[in-house]
């Protein structure tokens, strides 16, 4: 989802801090020769997996990281190329393939002091697959579950509260999918359907940029079905709230011309 994409400044610095050495594959090796099954030593391997990574070859750098561990499982450098590797799929938009070495990685080292990182790039795999609010928000609620659990976990690390910033944009963008499905509903004089949209806005989503437009609505859907009283509760929040907005100007128009 592009509109909402905030692309974390730390995150280039996050995975280069992750790599101990950093030297260069031979220059003149042909690409399809570096993902064959070679017996290769572990510097060779990972170098040219961080050479690749630096050309933005993005899935042969996650090719090579996988054969790292591939080849010396038992080695320091294996769960180094694991988070290489998640990344380096990341940076191909390959999320699935990204979400599967960050998770493995986790199973793995569940206490390693990168475990954090981890978590961070599997919020980001998911975060990064948002679409517009006309389509199914499934991965938009995965997205908010692993930026939780991510700030659950590690709330006091940078990526956590990167996390709390995107959490704040993927609920404004789940309540943004509650309204555009309540407007449906209002187009079609539905009005209960819309007044439960629009209350879940309210109730769930409060602290979004939707309320203020969610409570007119709500106003305007109560009077349509005959609510009064609860027209004029929503109107008065509004009112209290959101005074200085457009919405609270035609929720006050609306009252004004149905009072209780």
């Amino acid at each position: 989802m592009r509109s909402l994409s905030l692309k974390p400044l730390a995150l280039a610095a996050a995975a280069v801090s992750l790599v101990a050495l950093a030297g260069c594959a031979n220059k003149n090796s042909q690409k399809r020769a570096d993902t064959n099954y070679v017996a290769r030593d572990v510097n060779t391997l990972y170098n040219a997996g961080k050479d690749r990574l630096d050309r933005g070859q993005y899935k042969l750098a996650a090719a090579l990281f996988d054969e790292v561990e591939r080849q010396h499982p038992y080695s320091p450098w294996a769960r180094r190329a694991q988070l290489m590797s998640a990344f380096s799929y990341y940076a191909a938009k390959d999320y699935t393939e990204s979400i599967q070495s960050a998770q493995r990685f986790l199973a793995i080292h569940p206490g390693n002091k990168d475990a954090p990182y981890a978590y961070y790039l599997i919020a980001l795999d998911y975060y990064e697959q948002i679409t517009d609010v006309t389509r199914d928000q499934k991965i938009t609620q995965q997205a908010l579950a692993a930026l939780g659990e991510l700030t659950r976990r590690y709330p006091n690390t940078r990526y956590a509260a990167d996390a709390r910033l995107k959490i704040d944009l993927v609920n404004d963008h789940l309540a943004g999918k509650e309204m555009e499905i309540g407007r449906f509903y209002q187009r079609r004089s539905q009005w209960l359907a819309a007044a439960a949209r629009f209350r879940s806005v309210v109730d769930q989503y409060q602290t979004t940029t939707h309320t203020p437009e969610a409570l007119m609505r709500l106003t305007e859907s109560y009077l349509a079905i005959g609510m009064r009283e609860e027209a004029k509760k929503s109107a008065a929040v509004l009112g209290t709230n959101y005074r200085g907005t457009k919405w609270y100007g035609r929720a006050f128009e609306l009252m004004q011309k149905n009072p209780v």
